[in-house]
């Protein structure tokens, strides 16, 4: 490894919206922060919203609009798409909005997205339903995508790589939490007689509603007191 202080010669600093080329925090010390806690809330909020539709997305638009199951696997391939798009395009839009910004959009427009979920339902409005769950879904995978950057702007570059790795298991207790809310949710709506195009209407309102506390997680993250900040000349 280089010495701290190097540069190549005649190395100009690209002038960036977050200045924090001395900001280090090391992993065992990033991990005790609350704003480590809070990105966690945020990311577990967005993917547990996001992977709540895509895991059970064929059953979801046969149930919903009587479609066939080849028609549903076509749906299930354009939400793949959506969310990779999503994670080029909302992660780049992060570098001119910040990362609380895009994140600020993830979860007020992810929100109103599935509250007008059941609307789409009741109107029959199929082409709409499929363009607003691929724009959530590209939003779930923007979350994956723009997370990493988040943390560097919180914690710094030094041990951020093994940030992401702690910070990672959110997905999977969303990976978890997610398809099960779900799954019972809608076993036990079936099971006291409510139509199948309307057993996922609550859903869609909790959905929404977990991505609003996320939001308020998201709001409240603030920078890393400089305590926690590695001096010069320390290590772990």
């Amino acid at each position: 490894m280089p010495p701290d202080d190097w540069k190549p010669e005649g190395y100009v600093p690209k002038q960036s919206a977050v200045d924090n080329a001395s900001l280090r925090v090391p992993v065992d010390t990033a991990w005790k922060t609350t704003q480590f806690w809070l990105l966690w809330l945020v990311l577990c909020l967005n993917v547990t919203a996001g992977i709540g539709i895509l895991g059970q997305a064929s059953p979801m638009i046969q149930d919903m609009f009587k479609v066939t199951p080849e028609a549903a696997a076509g749906f299930v391939g354009l939400l793949s798409l959506a969310n990779l798009a999503g994670r080029f395009i909302w992660s780049s839009t992060s570098d001119l909005t910040g990362r609380k910004g895009i994140y600020c959009v993830y979860f007020i427009l992810g929100a109103m997205l599935y509250y007008s979920l059941p609307w789409t339902q009741g109107g029959g409005h199929l082409v709409f339903f499929i363009l607003i769950a691929g724009l959530i879904i590209s939003m779930y995978g923007g979350g994956f995508a723009t997370i990493p950057a988040y943390l560097r702007d919180m914690f710094g570059t030094y041990q951020v790589g093994a940030i992401h790795g702690r910070l990672i298991t959110a997905w999977s207790v969303a990976g978890i939490v997610g398809p099960q809310l779900v799954d019972r949710i809608s076993a036990a709506k079936k099971h006291a007689g409510v139509p199948p195009g309307e057993i996922y209407n609550f859903i869609f309102y909790l959905m929404g509603s977990l991505l609003l506390v996320g939001l308020i997680c998201n709001l409240l993250v603030r920078p890393v007191d400089k305590k926690y900040h590695l001096k010069d000349g320390d290590t772990n």
